[in-house]
């Protein structure tokens, strides 16, 4: 099973506040922990909302582009990962050993992947390109 564990974002994380060397060592350390477990399929930190945008989508309208920062924090993203875990209960045991060294997190969001197994209506063709995509990107 594939998972996201995104890092939701806090008010210090969107005001720039850098991890002190004791987190980042910390963190590197847990990384390094999870690419030898062979889970740790990928992952990065975000830059503040303020350096980013928002495209908002309606049925109705051409996409509205908004500027960030965006006011709603405990929304945001300030990072993540993406585990290979063979259930939830280990993404979950893992989630809970995340560094916290200097409290700049605040909680994270663990999600599964969708797969084509998921979808009713996923037609011979579609698969096919989606299976040619994945093959062209790597992934």
């Amino acid at each position: 099973m594939r998972v996201m564990v995104m890092m939701k974002g806090t008010a210090a994380i969107e005001q720039g506040v850098q991890p002190s060397a004791a987190l980042m060592t910390d963190m590197m350390a847990f990384n390094e922990e999870l690419v030898n477990a062979g889970m740790m399929l990928g992952g990065d930190g975000l830059q503040p909302s303020s350096k980013g945008k928002r495209v908002v989508f309606s049925a109705d309208a051409a996409p509205t582009v908004y500027d960030g920062p965006f006011a709603e924090t405990k929304e945001l993203i300030a990072g993540y990962w993406v585990w290979e875990v063979p259930d939830m209960d280990t993404a979950v045991a893992w989630a809970r050993r995340i560094p916290n060294t200097d409290g700049l997190h605040g909680e994270v969001e663990i999600r599964p992947f969708i797969t084509f197994e998921d979808f009713d209506n996923m037609t011979p063709e579609i698969a096919a390109k989606e299976q040619e995509l994945r093959e062209r990107t790597g992934g």
